[in-house]
């Protein structure tokens, strides 16, 4: 499949993201500190979750290749994006939070395709998280908030870039047919839309109206 056709369809949702205030104020270093903040805590139960996903395709694909694409950046996702998070958490110390309402409806999404579904429906939810991502550090480029900018950078990294490469090239070799291909582009639509309510929850400081704990 193209991949292409699945950016398209979900460009609209791309345009609102990069719009978005968090975004904006990221950029030009007026983020108040403790949404970005809010942002890196949610991020980091995030990725704990996306590993898992992550490894829940090594399991089903039939190539070898991809499976060991996906394994690979499982071990990224601990070693490297984790390196991140423990930077930003010898800033402020560890905090623990309840993860947002939206963190555990994206999570639950993920997990919920990535377990149930083909292959490569699995493969079209996970690839708004590595595309977006690439493509926002790309339109920010920098930022005058060193914490800011180090974010910026981690993603528009070239070793960053060649794991989305990667993602892309399996979903270009995917024979699919147009109905198949439909449910990808639905998938990698909502997944998009989730990446928006996630920077939108960040800015919001998003908690539950109820206590999770009992």
């Amino acid at each position: 499949m193209d991949p292409e056709k699945l950016w398209k369809s979900s460009e609209d949702v791309f345009q609102s993201i990069i719009t978005h205030k968090f975004l904006k104020e990221m950029r030009d270093g007026t983020l108040p500190e403790e949404k970005f903040r809010y942002y890196i805590i949610q991020d980091y139960q995030y990725l704990k979750e996306f590993s898992k996903v992550l490894s829940i395709l090594a399991a089903k694909a039939d190539e070898d290749s991809y499976s060991s694409v996906f394994a690979e950046h499982v071990n990224h996702v601990k070693r490297n994006e984790e390196k991140l998070h423990e930077y930003y958490f010898s800033e402020w110390g560890k905090i623990s939070a309840e993860p947002s309402p939206t963190n555990v409806m994206y999570t639950s999404y993920l997990s919920t395709i990535a377990y149930s579904r083909p292959f490569h429906e699995g493969v079209a939810v996970v690839l708004p998280c590595y595309w977006i991502y690439l493509r926002v550090s790309e339109h920010l480029t920098s930022s005058s908030n060193p914490l800011y900018d180090r974010w910026i950078k981690n993603y528009s990294g070239k070793d960053y870039e060649a794991g989305v490469k990667q993602v892309l090239q399996i979903v270009s070799n995917l024979k699919t047919s147009e109905d198949e291909e439909r449910r990808m582009m639905k998938h990698f639509r909502t997944g998009s839309i989730f990446e928006f309510m996630f920077w939108d929850s960040a800015y919001k400081m998003e908690k539950f109206m109820f206590k999770l704990d009992v």
